[in-house]
């Protein structure tokens, strides 16, 4: 996958996460610092909405990649970042937002919050990220 691919795969996750925000949640994504919050929210609505369904591999692979994006088109916007297809392991090619040295995992932390433990925060990931580059 190019470069130019990734970047365009990302985007248009990000934009799927703005009508699944929209339309499941009623929730309005404006691709603001801000909205990051309501994306924590947005991750346990699932649950609440569709209980085990949500946690289906197809669905959380779906939900985590496109929220995983639009928090990462947020902070690549701000901290100059790029988006780097790892397929170190082919059996689970990722997706990770790179900033100078740091990687950050996205969709990771979008999939530890729905699936493994709710009070894992991707606003605080995402703040920490801000942090660790604004020296």
């Amino acid at each position: 996958m190019s470069p130019e691919e990734l970047e365009k795969l990302m985007a248009d996750c990000a934009a799927d996460a703005k009508v699944v925000a929209s339309t499941e949640f009623d929730v309005t994504l404006d691709d603001t610092p801000e909205s990051i919050s309501a994306v924590d929210d947005i991750l346990l609505s699932f649950i609440d909405k569709f209980h085990d369904q949500a946690l289906e591999d197809e669905a959380v692979f779906t939900i985590c990649n496109i929220f995983g994006a639009y928090v990462g088109e947020i902070l690549k916007a701000q901290l100059d970042g790029e988006w780097i297809y790892d397929q170190s392991n082919p059996q689970a090619p990722a997706v990770f937002l790179r900033v100078g040295t740091n990687t950050y995992a996205l969709a990771g932390i979008c999939y530890e919050r729905l699936v493994n433990d709710s009070q894992v925060s991707v606003h605080s990931y995402y703040e920490q990220a801000l942090e660790n580059h604004m020296h």
